[in-house]
């Protein structure tokens, strides 16, 4: 997260992780059950392996994912060009599960509004280009800006309103989660699915582009149950 602070106490943060794949790739997911990874659907690419690191060890391990499923409907040309698609995926992990804390999906139904915040928590640089400043769980309140829909909401920096460099998703944060507090328990709301410069340019720190997850939750519910990982969501 680029200008991102440390990440806010509690299950929710420490459910975040890394995901790393065979191709160079490095993206951030959150573990919604002990053995179930929600992450972006773009993070996941055929003929790739992928594992996810343990930053509790010293030196850091990777543990081993089982397999993974990317939304049928999932486009990658309707990403590319920032428009909406259901960029989702799901990697169940194998034989080191997590015994860590997991997050929960919030409720199917959110009013969203512009101005309301969100707080995005990501593993990502928090300098474009440094690859060494990534793999700290660091957090961003964005405010919702644009005309928010059930497809995509776009979040900004309301400091700096995309005009000039603030806080914002950046490389590796994709498939991060994006979370709303609802009555003291923080949910997860979308994901992370882009994010630009100043004023629409290339880069980090002007948008950071989300996929709610209202349309996808019984997808995600459905795989996990043939996956034998149930979960109980509201």
């Amino acid at each position: 997260m680029v200008g991102g602070g440390s990440a806010p106490s509690g299950a929710v943060a420490s459910a975040v992780v890394t995901i790393v794949g065979s191709r160079g790739t490095s993206c951030t997911g959150a573990l919604i059950a002990k053995d179930l990874i929600l992450t972006a659907g773009h993070c996941v690419a055929p003929d790739t392996d992928y594992k996810v690191v343990d930053y509790k060890n010293h030196p850091p391990r990777l543990l081993d994912v089982k397999r993974v499923a990317v939304h049928p409907q999932f486009k990658m040309q309707s990403l590319l060009a920032h428009r909406a698609t259901a960029d989702v995926a799901l990697l169940q992990m194998g034989s080191h599960s997590s015994s860590g804390p997991t997050a929960s999906l919030g409720p199917a139904l959110i009013p969203i509004t512009i101005g309301m915040r969100f707080t995005v928590v990501g593993m990502g640089v928090a300098e474009r280009g440094n690859g060494a400043s990534g793999g700290v769980a660091r957090a961003a309140s964005l405010a919702v800006i644009g005309k928010p829909g059930t497809l995509q909401v776009r979040l900004v920096d309301p400091l700096t309103n995309n005009l000039r460099q603030g806080l914002g998703a950046c490389t590796g944060d994709s498939g991060a989660p994006v979370l709303l507090d609802l009555n003291g328990h923080s949910t997860i709301f979308g994901i992370v699915s882009w994010s630009t410069g100043p004023r629409n340019t290339s880069g980090c720190g002007g948008l950071t582009g989300v996929t709610p997850l209202a349309l996808y939750r019984s997808w995600i519910v459905e795989t996990a149950s043939k996956w034998g990982s149930p979960l109980t969501i509201p």
